[in-house]
C-alpha cells in the first residue's frame, strides 16, 4: 500500500454540520491527504468552517457551480478561505449539471466558453482581494481538459473511467502532467464490504444518477461504453426506466468505482494511481447509508 493515504469526501448535512468539524479533525490526525466537499449543503460554507476546524490538511469545493453567486461573491470568499487557512484551500469549479442549474433557477451557457469566462473574470480580482487560491477545474472530456490545461491549477473528475484514463490526460500538455503543483483528482465512489453483492448494489444506486445525465453517458461512450450507454437511452425514450440498471455492467462498475474487502479496494487504489491519478478522492458509502459508518470502515482500511 501507499504510504500517501487518499483524500476524503466529507457532507455536512443538516443537524451534522458542527459533529462533522470532528470527524474532519479526525480525518486530519488520521494522516488522509485532504478533504473535498460536494456541493450539496453549501459547501463554501462547510469550507470556512474546515478553515478553522483543522489546522494542516488541504480542503477543496468539488465543485462550486460557477453559476451559483456572482463572480464577485466567488472571488472575495474564496480569498478570505485561502487567507484564513494559510493556503490550505483548493477552489474546485465546474458548470454542474442541468437539475443542479434547475434546482438554482439558472440557465447554463457554453461549458467551455462560460468557464474561460469565470476564470478570467476571477482571476481580475486577483490583486484587489489579495491572492486567490489555485483553481481546479471539473473535467470529463478532453476539450475541458484541455482548456484546464491552458486557464487552471489542476483538474479533478468525478467518476472517471480508470480504463481510459491514460488517454483522457493525453489531452493535457506533458509540462502540465510532470508539474507536481498541477492538482490531478478523481472523485471515486467506494464502498468497502466483504460482501462484495452488497457493495456492488450500493454502487449500483448511486451511479445510475449519473448515466441520466447525457453529458455523463457521452463521456463513458467515449470510454469504451457505447453498448451500456446506448442501452439506457433506449430504455430511457421508451420510459423503460427500471431497466436501467441492468446496463451498469459489472465491467463498467469496476473501472469507474472501487468495491470489495479494504484490500481489494487498496489495490485498486494504486491501480488509479498508476494511471495518472495523483490526488484519488474515495467517497465513501455503505450499505446502511451513513456517512459515519462509510467512514468508519475506510478509516479501518487505512488504519496503520
Amino acid at each position: 500500500m501507499s504510504e500517501q493515504l487518499p483524500g476524503l469526501n466529507l457532507i455536512a448535512a443538516p443537524g451534522e454540520r458542527r459533529a462533522t468539524l470532528e470527524i474532519a479533525r479526525e480525518i486530519e490526525r488520521r494522516g488522509f491527504a485532504e478533504i473535498q466537499v460536494s456541493s450539496s449543503y453549501g459547501n463554501l460554507s462547510q469550507c470556512l468552517g474546515l478553515a478553522f476546524a483543522t489546522g494542516q490538511i488541504p480542503f477543496a469545493t468539488a465543485i462550486a457551480p460557477i453559476y451559483a453567486q456572482t463572480v464577485d461573491e466567488f472571488a472575495h470568499g474564496a480569498a478570505y478561505l485561502h487567507e484564513v487557512s494559510g493556503g490550505r484551500f483548493r477552489f474546485g469549479i465546474g458548470i454542474a449539471h442541468a437539475p443542479s442549474h434547475q434546482r438554482m433557477g439558472v440557465t447554463a451557457g457554453k461549458p467551455l466558453g462560460d468557464t474561460r469566462e469565470f476564470v478570467a473574470r476571477l482571476r481580475g480580482y486577483e490583486s484587489q482581494v489579495g491572492g486567490l487560491p489555485p483553481v481546479i477545474l471539473a473535467t470529463l472530456r478532453k476539450r475541458m481538459i484541455a482548456l484546464a490545461g491552458e486557464i487552471g491549477d489542476g483538474i479533478v473528475f468525478a467518476n472517471g473511467s480508470r480504463s481510459h484514463m491514460v488517454e483522457s490526460l493525453g489531452a493535457l500538455p506533458a509540462s502540465r502532467r510532470a508539474d507536481v503543483n498541477f492538482y490531478i483528482g478523481n472523485r471515486i465512489r467506494t464502498c468497502i464490504a466483504d460482501d462484495v453483492g452488497e457493495a456492488k448494489a450500493v454502487l449500483r444506486r448511486t451511479m445510475q444518477n449519473y448515466v441520466l445525465l447525457p453529458n455523463y453517458r457521452n463521456y463513458w461512450k467515449e470510454a469504451g461504453y457505447a453498448d451500456e450507454m446506448t442501452g439506457i437511452e433506449a430504455a430511457l425514450a421508451a420510459g423503460r426506466d427500471h431497466e436501467v440498471s441492468k446496463y451498469l455492467t459489472d465491467r463498467w462498475l469496476a473501472d469507474c468505482t472501487l468495491f470489495g474487502p479494504a484490500a481489494q479496494v487498496r489495490d485498486g487504489l494504486e491501480a488509479w494511481r498508476a494511471a495518472g491519478i495523483t490526488s484519488p478522492v474515495l467517497v465513501p458509502l455503505s450499505p446502511d447509508g451513513s456517512q459515519t459508518t462509510a467512514l468508519r470502515t475506510v478509516f479501518e482500511a487505512f488504519a496503520g
